[in-house]
């Protein structure tokens, strides 16, 4: 009796057969990657190949999102700044945190590999602090961070309201300089980002020992009727319109893809997938959702965080364009380990990209924004209406 073939069968079974080859003392990281056949490996495979395949390509504006306490542990000078340098992030969205802790880094103020079985309260007593096995000096470290990122602050440069667009752009520029008179070669996100015409953003910029800086400078310019000098002001508004003006530059006005690596979870992802949404539900023009998406997190999608949540639910917001889902990844793996495998595949597989250096290009992109938004939304004279009527 013929045997009946099942419709779709070989569909399910076209894949690469599994039979990786044996690991052996030449192994490089492209084979090391390549031979990960299965399970949180295979997803970490199938990004490292997104990267390669899709990422490289010279049409595709690139946003990096990184939270948790990934500058303290490193991965600045070892993985971030790599990965620009290569022209593989043409935005970054990131904590507040992580933009202090990568300041050390230009100030030359070290922190110590240590161990996490430590007694904390000896460890207040003795003046240092930790982050997991990451040891440093509190006075040496973090007050003196403090008393230099004030110093900065009080600099005419920073003397109006902006978003932190404009603000890390600035103080990159002064975290570059420190860089290059310390010596150490290149350490600072912040310094890249400058270098590289990058624009960086927190979402929640108050929620960091910057934000708590720039409220004691300005607590203390109020206490001292001083406000008309130090004019400061962290405006969220400015930075949601300027990075949604990337991303509509990018599909709308070049015919380009765009592509996010989630490098965690947290704000920094939202705010980097907001976009869409700001430009579809909120502003009213037609797009469909970023087009290229790689996660690596930790967190669980069943708990309902965004930490957690898949592609998949993000394409049910608009964040991500539904009809490309095949063309993303989630690993659900330990960041320290999983992003720098993925930047020296990167490295290693793709030639490099010419910086988009989009900051310089922020007014222009507000401007076509804009267009966009008046043309399109069809809100626009009944709310002008209303504002008209304010006051």
């Amino acid at each position: 009796m013929e045997k009946k073939c099942c419709p779709g069968k070989a569909k399910y079974l076209s894949g690469k057969r599994v039979l990786p080859t044996p690991l052996s003392a030449n192994t490089n990281i492209e084979t090391l990657i390549d031979n990960m056949d299965a399970y949180n490996g295979g997803r970490l495979r199938a990004a490292c190949h997104l990267m390669r395949d899709r990422y490289s390509k010279d049409d595709v504006t690139i946003g990096l999102s990184i939270a948790g306490a990934l500058t303290p542990a490193g991965l600045g000078p070892s993985a971030i700044i790599p990965l620009i340098n290569h022209g593989f992030v043409d935005w970054l969205s990131a904590t507040g945190a992580n933009m202090y802790h990568d300041m050390h880094f230009a100030l030359n103020l070290p922190l110590f590999r240590g161990s996490h079985n430590v007694d904390d309260a000896d460890l207040r007593d003795k003046g240092v602090t930790r982050i997991y096995d990451i040891l440093f000096d509190y006075e040496d470290v973090l007050m003196e961070t403090d008393r230099r990122l004030r110093e900065m602050l009080v600099r005419p440069e920073f003397q109006k309201e902006m978003g932190t667009r404009e603000f890390y752009h600035h103080l990159g520029k002064l975290l570059d300089e420190c860089e290059r008179k310390n010596g150490l070669g290149q350490v600072s996100i912040l310094a890249a980002a400058y270098r590289n015409g990058i624009p960086v953003f927190t979402s929640s910029p108050g929620d960091s020992t910057i934000g708590m800086n720039i409220a004691g400078v300005e607590l203390l310019a109020e206490s001292k009727g001083l406000l008309n000098k130090f004019k400061l002001k962290i405006n969220p508004s400015i930075d949601v319109n300027d990075s949604t003006a990337i991303i509509l530059n990018a599909k709308r006005y070049e015919n380009g893809k765009t592509g996010v690596i989630l490098i965690g979870g947290g704000s920094p992802k939202n705010f980097m997938l907001q976009t869409e949404p700001q430009i579809q539900e909120v502003l009213m023009i037609p797009e469909a959702g970023q087009d290229y998406d790689i996660n690596i997190t930790d967190a669980r999608p069943d708990t309902g965080g965004l930490s957690g949540a898949p592609p998949s639910e993000a394409a049910s917001w608009g964040k991500i364009d539904p009809t490309k889902l095949e063309e993303t990844v989630t690993a659900y793996l330990d960041v320290t380990v999983a992003f720098p495998i993925m930047v020296a595949y990167t490295l290693q597989t793709a030639k490099p990209k010419t910086p988009k250096r989009l900051y310089y290009r922020g007014d222009e992109l507000r401007q076509k924004l804009i267009k966009s938004y008046l043309e399109n939304n069809k809100e626009v004279g009944h709310l002008t209406d209303l504002i008209n009527k304010l006051g």
